[in-house]
């Protein structure tokens, strides 16, 4: 066997270089932990971010499926001269003759009338509940459920019960329906017979107080134009229901019509959130950041600290390429630690969040594996220069550091 053979130095096994760069941090767990830290911070911002925004949409999207995109609301809009405008009182029958249209009802608001909790309140506390007649068919129309006693129906829709949305029976203080339960309408007793659940895709409901068409015409003074007329179509035709509601609505004057898509809203909303998660998600990044300069710090200090120790190194036969390989696992071990930890807290924070809101709870596989291989990354960019700054010590050097 040569000489140059046996001065060969030995190949550092994965198993070795590991179980060297732990070594390493092991032996500083204040600082390791304090970087460590800071890299889960950021990816726990990162995951959270995500984790939320994908479980929101989760949400959104069952919420959707539910209900169904294919409601479509009609409201009058408003004439050449920027008056207000009013749909005919046919309207409802004649938007029920388009082909794909399923389903059509209507409300029609009394702007003169208002509900108190009782007669002694004043005139001007109204709480901006709004009182509309309906038609019987609005809950099955819209997608909106009674969350205690029972809607309108052909016999009470005659005689002055009232139904009240979410909100209004918070505000009028009505915790629950029944035949004791009155409150002071358009000058009337009416008997609440029922409180409705929110209802996503009609919001105007939940602060409205709603009465049946025939004692609205012989009670209350209505006028029988209605103000909003819902419309469910065939989810293939939606687009082309779409187009002609205005035209069917009010053929004398079609640009007088407004209509619109309650399902839209609430995509947009979505997309609002959205674009807030996009900066939020950059103030991660920017926290990531933050965390990959602890662990250069770190590894910087480490190599000045440690300097008799790769002297000592060196004289017994390890390379420079070994010497930097122990740093720079060192690094991308300290970054993993702390992209491990963010990733788990991530998921902690979004599956609290996601419980309270009543959300699935859902994180994206990509999320998780993109946080810590970006942790990966920083870390063995981190600790590059200091590993290159050690295996350029010669070991005389080193050895002779105080």
């Amino acid at each position: 066997m040569s000489a140059a053979t046996e001065l060969r130095p030995a190949r550092l096994r994965f198993r070795d270089v590991v179980r060297v760069g732990g070594a390493g941090l092991r032996a500083r767990p204040t600082r390791v932990f304090l970087s460590a830290l800071g890299i889960a911070i950021g990816i726990a911002a990162m995951i959270a971010v995500v984790g939320i925004s994908t479980s929101s949409r989760e949400q959104l999207n069952q919420q959707l499926d539910a209900l169904g995109t294919n409601l479509l609301t009609v409201g009058p809009g408003q004439d050449l001269f920027g008056d207000d405008a009013q749909l005919p009182a046919e309207s409802i029958g004649m938007i029920g003759q388009i082909g794909p249209v399923s389903g059509v009802t209507a409300t029609g608001l009394l702007p003169d009338t208002a509900v108190y909790r009782n007669d002694l309140m004043p005139s001007g506390e109204t709480n901006s509940i709004a009182v509309l007649a309906t038609d019987l068919q609005l809950l099955d129309t819209v997608g909106a459920t009674v969350a205690g006693g029972a809607f309108l129906d052909a016999a009470t829709a005659q005689y002055p019960a009232v139904v009240l949305g979410a909100e209004t029976a918070d505000r009028l203080g009505v915790g629950a329906a029944g035949p004791a339960q009155l409150v002071y309408l358009g000058g009337h007793w009416f008997t609440v017979i029922g409180v409705l659940a929110p209802a996503p895709l009609a919001p105007e409901l939940d602060t409205a107080a709603l009465v049946g068409w025939p004692v609205a015409e012989s009670l209350l003074g209505f006028d029988g134009f209605p103000t909003t007329v819902y419309t469910r179509s065939d989810e293939n035709s939606v687009e082309d229901v779409q187009a002609v509601l205005a035209a069917t609505a009010n053929p004398e004057a079609p640009h007088e019509v407004d209509v619109a898509r309650p399902s839209d809203a609430l995509v947009a909303q979505q997309a609002a959130d959205s674009t807030l998660n996009a900066l939020l998600l950059g103030l991660g990044a920017v926290a990531l950041l933050v965390g990959g300069v602890g662990v250069a710090n770190t590894m910087v200090i480490s190599v000045l600290e440690r300097r008799a120790e790769i002297g000592l190194r060196r004289s017994l036969g390890a390379t420079r390429g070994q010497v930097r390989l122990q740093f720079v696992c060192e690094a991308l071990l300290l970054s993993a630690l702390g992209g491990c930890g963010g990733v788990l807290t991530g998921i902690a924070v979004t599956a609290g969040y996601a419980s309270v809101q009543g959300w699935p709870t859902v994180v994206p596989v990509w999320a998780m594996a993109g946080g810590v291989g970006a942790t990966l990354v920083i870390g063995a960019l981190a600790g590059l220069y200091p590993a290159i700054r050690a295996a350029r010590l010669a070991p005389t050097e080193a050895l002779a550091t105080p």
